[in-house]
């Protein structure tokens, strides 16, 4: 994973992409060229990671491609990207392990590890042109319970998850994602670099009854909800997680 080591025009003006926020178009009349940003979790079937390191991977490899340089003006993953992000949102998951996770890796995109935990988001693009490599691994079949990781780093984001929802890992990666990018847009670009230098990391805990007092935050304006356009598992408009930035309680 690439990391700015200054604040120069390109992260700037990736920064400024993700703030504009997303387009909220219908989708195009040819299914197959419905747009989406695969992101690939690796499950081995022996020693399975913790669900809470799977999910801060997700969501970390989501907003570190956003901010990749190739995503940037001239990168030569900026059409692709742009395509995607101004069009409707949708991210996929899905399960590796053995060769495929490997064959994923040679996949454009971005992998990234959290305590033994790896996630790999790809390059966005059309649902009917997904690599073969992809394409072949099952989106739903596994899921991780719920674990206890312990306290948060008190330096990087908490993205808190809607647990009564009671959504599968790979629904809950996907939102953990689209939450990692809509917190780097809402933040100063001066935040999101300082966020950049702890390599985008980010804390995933579920909310349990915490979730009422971090809605309070959303409508007072001090985190960033995610609101799910209901296509799986959730009705539409729910709200899935909650991103609150390093420094404000929650």
């Amino acid at each position: 994973m690439l990391v700015e080591s200054e604040l120069d025009d390109g992260f700037v003006a990736r920064h400024a992409e993700l703030a504009r926020g997303y387009g909220g178009g219908g989708d195009p009349e040819d299914p197959a060229l419905v747009q989406a940003m695969q992101m690939v979790l690796h499950i081995p079937k022996q020693d399975p990671p913790p669900r809470s390191a799977l999910l801060a991977a997700a969501a970390t490899a989501a907003v570190a491609l956003c901010m990749d340089s190739r995503v940037g003006p001239g990168g030569e993953w900026e059409q692709r990207y742009l395509t995607w992000k101004r069009s409707r949102i949708r991210k996929v998951a899905r399960r590796a392990r053995g060769a495929q996770w490997l064959a994923a890796n040679e996949v454009d995109g971005i992998t990234v590890q959290v305590d033994g935990a790896q996630a790999r988001a790809l390059v966005p693009g059309p649902v009917g042109a997904i690599d073969q490599r992809i394409r072949r691994l099952q989106i739903g079949g596994t899921d991780l319970e719920a674990d206890d990781p312990g306290p948060v780093d008190p330096e990087l984001p908490v993205l808190w998850v809607d647990s009564e929802l009671g959504m599968t890992v790979g629904k809950a990666a996907a939102q953990v994602g689209h939450a990692s990018m809509l917190l780097a847009g809402a933040l100063s670009v001066e935040q999101a670099f300082r966020w950049a230098g702890h390599g985008y990391r980010c804390s995933v805990r579920e909310a349990g009854p915490r979730w009422p007092e971090l809605a309070r935050l959303v409508r007072a304006g001090s985190a960033t909800a995610v609101r799910d356009a209901g296509f799986t598992e959730v009705a539409p408009g729910s709200m899935t997680v909650i991103a609150v930035p390093p420094g404000v309680a929650g």
